[in-house]
């Protein structure tokens, strides 16, 4: 397949600031390429030099002929005019064009006759054909379509454009971008402005693009879902990856692991080399030292391997609890909250145990934050109960940042939160969140929020607390910072409560899902992943009419609801209380165990009856009467364990199908 776009060795410096160098690379129709780097790697820099904006130092940009780029920026104009619908819908103006052709051509129609109509309606039959085959008959409702996609309901289609918000006016750029379906398109953080409904329709859309795509993006989880390839510019030189986001992670620790390695293995040849030589030349004969100039010459051909760069580490972050708490660290019961008389939600029930992870997600405006609030006391309920389990000692990371002093010191917030440590201690934690020298005296209401963030996680860190309640704890913090955390997190021996939008996050870290709706929640025993199955599973089911069928395979499949509404048999939904749900899926768990360890013996068995046979096929065997008796009662004995085990199997089957 032909190369749609090809950049061959870009270069860009502004100064003495080198941003990128040697950057070479090739796409081809439908491939998804994310341009991935830790800040100040010239992401959007590259963007720009791909489309003409930035003018490259060195190295050039080919698109093949007769395609068209299209680009978002992140920071889009304003000065468009018209109706939202009307904008979106001039991405065609080739369609459109043609459209009024054939509308002219058909007006004409009437006026003549003879053969001046007969090759009026030929020339017509093949413009037609062309129009459709150019999406000419379906360019306005997928106009309509992207502007849905985009958020955007059908009222909103003669909103003015300087009507708009800045995020609904980029929205608009984007839907405009996408409607004109350019050959290779760039996106410099598309998914700012979109709720998760949106965005999950960009993720469908980009996948089944049939153009190329580039797209820079902080969202991990949109990355995985769209790219195919990724090119980081963080390393030296930049390094291309094939495969989703999770394979470019998986690649790279690969990579820069056989690099050092090979790094290492050169640098100690050269060392060698170097002391031959040194030796060579103090034996101070003529032999001798031709034979080290011969080494020195050979040794400066070398093609040395360049030194991997270390980059910035995000944090240092261990996270471990000073204490256990008992197997029930959480139970909430029958839990209500309203504000200004509007419920946010209520019915709210469900039990946290000992090492569980556990997320909360849910519209926005349906309560999450004020659930964790109430939960560490800083919301009084209107109704419903939370107790707290024995032993258990809480930690707590606010998204708003409300557990620091503004007028503090870096240092001091610290040392006012744990007095005991010592001047040099504290250094120590804050340098390993990245506050090195005169840093740790900058003042907390100077700080970014990202900085804020990694405050927040150095006194959680020292808090020793054995059950986290986190809210957005991946808001304002890097990649690699995020990635930090979900491997502190998921090597964390205590209790994980959250609340988080970064589903890549969720992916990572969650084994149950609590997903608030007004009249309580549904639970989903599974990551992000799990979850997003069983929504499809059940959206499909209600969409056929098999309501109440679905609502029985979702709590058989792992789903489980807590609103406590009656369903149209009148017996409470997914069981009878939370109680009854847990002692079944303990029920559950020791049927599973039990018929694992049966599936074991009955493998284990079948294995020692295959080597008795073929040791009957041994000539001493054979030759001996009392081993052949002996395997033979073995063999016997074993055939008869075997059909228990089979009994037992088959029986254990049926009741936990029957769960």
């Amino acid at each position: 397949m032909a190369f749609v776009l090809t950049c061959s060795d870009l270069s860009k410096s502004f100064g003495s600031d080198v941003i990128f160098e040697h950057i070479s690379f090739q796409l081809e129709e439908n491939e998804k390429l994310g341009i991935l780097g830790s800040n100040g790697t010239g992401k959007s820099t590259l963007l720009k030099t791909i489309v003409g904006e930035i003018t490259p130092d060195s190295g050039t940009v080919t698109l093949a002929s007769g395609k068209k780029l299209g680009y978002l920026a992140q920071y889009q104009r304003d000065d468009l005019s018209g109706n939202i619908y009307d904008i979106v819908l001039s991405a065609r103006q080739d369609l459109i064009r043609e459209e009024e052709e054939l509308r002219d051509m058909e007006s004409k129609m009437s006026t003549v006759s003879g053969e001046e109509l007969n090759r009026l309606l030929e020339s017509y039959h093949a413009k037609s054909e062309a129009f459709e085959a150019r999406g000419g008959l379906f360019f306005r409702s997928e106009a309509g379509g992207v502007l849905k996609g985009l958020g955007f309901t059908e009222e909103d289609f003669t909103k003015s454009f300087n009507q708009l918000s800045g995020g609904q006016k980029t929205r608009v750029s984007l839907g405009r971008l996408l409607a004109a379906k350019p050959d290779v398109l760039l996106l410099d953080e598309p998914i700012n402005h979109l709720d998760l409904h949106s965005i999950e329709w960009l993720e469908t859309f980009l996948s089944n693009y049939s153009g190329a795509v580039i797209i820079v993006a902080h969202d991990r989880y949109f990355l995985n879902r769209t790219i195919d390839h990724a090119l980081d510019l963080s390393m030296h030189p930049a390094h291309l990856f094939t495969g989703n986001y999770k394979a470019y992670t998986e690649q790279k620790r690969d990579l820069e692991v056989t690099l050092e390695r090979e790094y290492e293995k050169q640098q100690k040849e050269i060392a060698h080399q170097e002391a031959v030589i040194t030796k060579l030349q103090s034996f101070n004969r003529e032999k001798s030292i031709k034979r080290a100039e011969s080494r020195k010459k050979m040794l400066d051909k070398i093609d040395r391997i360049e030194k991997p760069v270390e980059e910035e580490t995000g944090m240092h972050l261990v996270l471990e609890p000073n204490s256990r708490s008992g197997n029930d660290v959480l139970d909430v019961s029958d839990l209500s909250k309203s504000f200004d008389g509007i419920k946010l939600f209520s019915n709210l029930n469900f039990h946290i145990m000992r090492q569980e992870r556990v997320a909360i997600l849910g519209d926005n405006g349906t309560g999450k934050t004020t659930t964790l609030k109430i939960i560490n006391g800083l919301l009084p309920a209107d109704s419903g109960k939370v107790h707290i389990g024995t032993g258990v000692t809480i930690g707590y990371y606010d998204q708003e940042q409300q557990n620091l002093n503004e007028d503090a010191t870096l240092f001091d917030e610290l040392q006012n939160a744990y007095p005991n440590l010592n001047n040099t201690r504290v250094r120590s934690i804050l340098a390993a969140f990245r506050f090195k020298g005169d840093h740790v005296y900058k003042k907390i209401r100077d700080l970014s929020g990202g900085e804020r963030g990694r405050v927040s996680l150095a006194k959680l860190m020292l808090s020793g607390a054995n059950f986290l309640i986190l809210d957005e704890p991946t808001n304002h913090l890097d990649m690699e910072s995020k990635e930090i955390l979900e491997e502190a997190l998921n090597a964390y021996t205590g209790t994980l409560l959250y609340v988080s939008h970064d589903r890549y996050f969720i992916n990572q870290t969650a084994q149950r899902i609590l997903e608030i709706h007004p009249d309580g929640l549904r639970e989903y025993l599974g990551n992000y992943d799990y979850y997003l199955q069983k929504k499809a599973e059940e959206a499909e089911a209600a969409s056929s009419g098999s309501g109440s069928a679905a609502s029985a395979a979702a709590s058989e499949n792992g789903v489980l609801s807590n609103t406590g509404e009656e369903n149209a048999s009148g017996n409470k939904d997914s069981g009878l209380d939370y109680q009854e749900q847990k002692k079944r899926k303990a029920a559950r768990k020791k049927l599973e165990r039990a018929l694992s360890d049966l599936e074991e013996k009955i493998s284990s068995k079948e294995e020692r009856i295959s080597e008795i046979d073929a040791s009957f096929e041994d000539e001493t065997v054979a030759k001996n009467s009392a081993k052949l008796n002996e395997l033979t009662q073995e063999r016997s004995k074993l055939e008869e364990e075997l059909e228990d085990a089979y009994s037992k199997w088959e029986s254990l089957s049926m009741e936990l199908d029957g769960e």
